[in-house]
């Protein structure tokens, strides 16, 4: 893995996936600051490169096509953008569709969405926003963590799952928040608890289930 050192043939836990999916935010954030404040600087590419200390990239011809390659091997693992997440995941594998976890997380982004169509102004209101958006976060880290057949990764999978679980616990704190705010009904709130809390359980107990795998395998945490 680019910018994280490990033992060779050893499995990384979940603490270690999840200081390399640390990495990662930090340096996708330092690019995409670096791209906006560099946008039509007639020297961008070369000028980003160097700031992210891709040296290598700055002596050649074809240094374009292999700051995109860069781009795909540092910061591509754990973009934040739902829809590039799924993308990503999509390529890789079809089954996490399959799983019950993962099709109540898009059952609820879908219900999150009629709500919007009902009522278009939440369009325009953070925590109507915020909701939608962690909703939607939570279901392509789910896809991320149910699409790894690598037996190897528990870790990994496990390091998903506790970023899905983060972006649930944000999901109700919008929906606490548009209730406060009169934007949706007790009764909407109520269902969209009901939701929230099956794809929240369900994420808690497939992670127990992945930490005892990962006892059984490799003794401790």
């Amino acid at each position: 893995m680019p910018g994280y050192d490990h033992e060779p043939d050893r499995a990384w836990d979940e603490y270690e996936w999840e200081r390399f999916l640390q990495q990662q935010d930090y340096k996708t954030e330092k690019y995409m600051q670096l791209l906006e404040k560099y946008l039509d600087h007639p020297q961008r590419d070369q000028i980003i490169a160097r700031e992210m200390g891709w040296t290598q990239l700055l002596n050649g011809n074809e240094w374009t096509d292999e700051v995109d390659a860069a781009l795909s091997d540092e910061l591509q693992p754990d973009d934040d953008d739902p829809a590039h997440t799924a993308d990503i995941v999509n390529e890789r594998s079809e089954t996490f569709e399959d799983h019950s976890l993962y099709r109540a997380a898009f059952a609820l982004t879908v219900w999150i969405d009629q709500l919007f169509d009902n009522n278009q102004s939440l369009q325009n209101e953070p925590s109507a926003v915020k909701l939608a958006t962690h909703s939607a976060l939570a279901s392509a880290k789910l896809a991320a963590a149910l699409s790894d057949d690598d037996v190897d990764e528990i870790g990994m999978t496990i390091a998903y799952l506790k970023r899905a679980l983060k972006a649930m616990t944000v999901s109700m704190e919008a929906a606490g928040q548009m209730l406060e705010e009169g934007l949706i009904s007790p009764r909407q709130h109520g269902v969209l608890m009901q939701r929230v809390f099956q794809v929240r359980d369900g994420i808690i107990t497939l992670m127990g289930e992945y930490r005892g795998e990962w006892l059984r395998r490799f003794g401790s945490l």
